[in-house]
């Protein structure tokens, strides 16, 4: 016996000795065993699938609402030939395709000039924007909504397209995101 007061069962124990197990008692505990084993395996197995069924359901509805968001975005007119600038983030990057529909070149992104402005790749998002103080400065005499640089962008939040969406397109192609506000 140890300091519990078990007995020990160990390597001084001579099986031979031991009385066996009757053999109802050990086949009711099998199928004791089998029975919540497969029991657990087909509550496990339901539960899995559940999951996938509501993971397959929230993919679908964002399939949908993507391709309407593509409908909404292409039935804007004067975004045909509009691309996206590329990002060197990979949080916040978006394709040429994803933004218009139409296959990306698969050319390199070009690394940033050096002064730090921003990197225009469509000849349709018009001249690099001006500073912002200068933006500013004039917002008094031509509202924002008036620029033939950001007119589009307010046309798509008129139609329905989500702001956050406007405004990552705005970021994208060097614009400044907060004078949709």
């Amino acid at each position: 016996m140890d300091s519990d007061g078990l007995p020990l069962v160990g390597p001084g124990v001579d099986y031979t000795k031991v009385e066996s197990i009757s053999q109802k008692r050990l086949i009711t505990f099998l199928n004791h065993f089998v029975s919540h084993t497969a029991g657990f395996l087909n509550r496990f197995s339901c539960v899995c699938e559940e999951k996938l069924e509501n993971l397959s359901y929230r993919m679908q509805n964002l399939e949908v609402t993507m391709s309407l968001l593509e409908a909404k975005i292409s039935s804007i007119p004067g975004l045909e030939n509009v691309t996206a600038a590329s990002s060197s983030s990979s949080a916040g990057q978006t394709t040429s395709t994803e933004a218009s529909g139409m296959p990306a070149p698969n050319a390199p992104p070009a690394p940033p000039p050096p002064g730090g402005a921003p990197d225009q790749t469509s000849a349709a998002s018009g001249p690099p924007a001006p500073p912002e103080e200068v933006v500013e400065e004039q917002k008094a005499a031509n509202p924002v909504s008036k620029d033939p640089r950001y007119m589009r962008f307010f046309k798509m939040v008129q139609v329905g397209v989500p702001e956050t969406a406007v405004k990552l397109k705005m970021s994208a192609e060097g614009l400044n995101p907060n004078l949709l506000d």
